[in-house]
C-alpha cells in the first residue's frame, strides 16, 4: 500500500480523482466549517485546513468492496510504521498536522472498519498516535455535544494522526491508553487534566471529565477517536 500526498493523489487514476474530490468536498463543506450542533465555536476540525494548506495529508484507497480482513490488517500495520516517517513540513512544530488517510470508497458494510479500529487502537495509542474511523452513519458521539456525529462521513476511512492533549476523554476507558497519554504529555498537561488522569489511573472512574478548548495550529481535532 502506498499513501500519496493529497495534492498528488488524483493525478493519474480517475477513481483516485473521484475519491479525492469527494474528500475535499466533505472537508470544505463540513470539517472546516462551524456547526450549530458541534457545541463549541469554530470549525468541526480546526486543523484540516492548515493540514491541507501545508500539504500534510496523505491518502490511499482500497477499491475492493469487501477487502479481506487479513489484507486490511496488513494495511493498518503498514500505516503504523509509515506514519512516523512522513515528512513534517516546516519542522516538528507542524508534524502534529500530519494525517494518513486510508479510504474504502466501494465498501458498504462498515463492520470491518469498526473491528479493525477496535483491534488496533491500542497499538497506535502506545506509539503516541490516534486511529479514527469514519463512515456513513457512524454513531460515535462528539466531545461537546453527544448528539453530534462528527465521524459520520461520506467515505469509509481509517485515519491516523498524532495524539493530542485534547484526546484525553477518548483515552480514559483503558489503563494502558491513559498511561500512554500521561507518558507523552505529563510535563505539559493543564492541572485539571492531570487531576482527572490521576483519578482514573488510581481507580476512581467517577471522576468528571472536563472538556476544554483546543488550541489552534499545534493541536489536532478532538473529534477523531
Amino acid at each position: 500500500m502506498q499513501w500519496v500526498s493529497l495534492g498528488d493523489t488524483g493525478s493519474s487514476c480517475p477513481a483516485a480523482r473521484s475519491t479525492v474530490t469527494a474528500f475535499r468536498s466533505w472537508a470544505d463543506s463540513f470539517l472546516t466549517q462551524p456547526s450549530d450542533e458541534l457545541g463549541r465555536d469554530g470549525p468541526v476540525c480546526p486543523y484540516v485546513r492548515p493540514s491541507m494548506r501545508r500539504d500534510l495529508l496523505w491518502m490511499a484507497q482500497v477499491p475492493a468492496a469487501r477487502p479481506r480482513p487479513m489484507w486490511l490488517r496488513a494495511i493498518i500495520r503498514d500505516a503504523l510504521e509509515v506514519y512516523p516517517e512522513l515528512p513534517t513540513g516546516n519542522g516538528s512544530s507542524t508534524s502534529v498536522l500530519r494525517g494518513l488517510i486510508t479510504v474504502f470508497p466501494n465498501m458498504t458494510d462498515y463492520t470491518l472498519i469498526d473491528e479493525i479500529h477496535s483491534e488496533f487502537k491500542s497499538n497506535f495509542v502506545e506509539r503516541g498516535f490516534m486511529l479514527g474511523q469514519f463512515y456513513p452513519g457512524c454513531d460515535q458521539p462528539g466531545l461537546w455535544n453527544k448528539e453530534f456525529r462528527p465521524l459520520d462521513g461520506p467515505l469509509p476511512m481509517l485515519v491516523v494522526r498524532s495524539m493530542m492533549t485534547t484526546d484525553f476523554p477518548f483515552l480514559l476507558d483503558r489503563p494502558e491508553w491513559a498511561d500512554a497519554y500521561v507518558r507523552k504529555f505529563a510535563p505539559t498537561l493543564p492541572a485539571h487534566v492531570r487531576s482527572v488522569m490521576v483519578s482514573r489511573l488510581t481507580s476512581r472512574p467517577a471522576s468528571w471529565v472536563p472538556a476544554y478548548e483546543v488550541q489552534p495550529e499545534d493541536e489536532s481535532c478532538s473529534t477523531s477517536r
